[in-house]
C-alpha cells in the first residue's frame, strides 16, 4: 500500500488549505481513512476519520465545524478541507488507512509520508 499526501503549505491564520491523499495497492473502499497530525515535540494526534462508504465521519473536538473529511472511492482518494486555521495547528499532517473505526492510531496499518502545514500568525 502506498499513500501519498499532498496539499500542505504556508497559510495565514484564518486561512484555508485542502489536503489530499491518494492510495494505491489495496481495495480503497474496504478501509477506514483517517488524518492525524504531529507538531514538533508533541505526540501524533487524531484529526478526522471517515468510514468505508463515506457516510460517517469523526472529528477531534478541536477541529469540529472547521475541518471536513471526504473520500472518493472511485478515485481512491481522501481529502481534508481545513478552514479557519490557527497557528497552533502547524504540524505534519498524515493520512492513514486502517480497518478499525477509532481515534487511536493503532488500527491504522498504513501511513502516508506526511505533508507540512504551517499557519502563520
Amino acid at each position: 500500500v502506498q499513500l501519498q499526501a499532498s496539499g500542505g503549505g504556508l497559510v495565514q491564520a484564518g486561512g484555508s488549505l485542502r489536503l489530499s491523499c491518494a492510495a494505491s495497492g489495496r481495495s480503497f473502499g474496504n478501509y477506514v481513512m483517517g488524518w492525524f497530525r504531529q507538531a514538533p515535540g508533541k505526540e501524533r494526534e487524531f484529526v478526522a476519520a471517515i468510514n468505508r462508504s463515506g457516510g460517517t465521519t469523526l472529528y477531534a473536538e478541536s477541529v469540529k465545524d472547521r475541518f471536513t473529511i471526504s473520500r472518493d472511492n472511485a478515485k481512491s482518494t481522501t481529502s481534508l478541507q481545513m478552514n479557519s486555521l490557527k497557528p497552533e495547528e502547524s504540524a505534519v499532517y498524515y493520512c492513514a488507512m486502517g480497518s478499525g473505526w477509532s481515534m487511536d492510531a493503532r488500527p491504522y496499518a498504513y501511513w502516508g509520508q506526511g505533508t507540512q502545514v504551517t499557519v502563520s500568525s
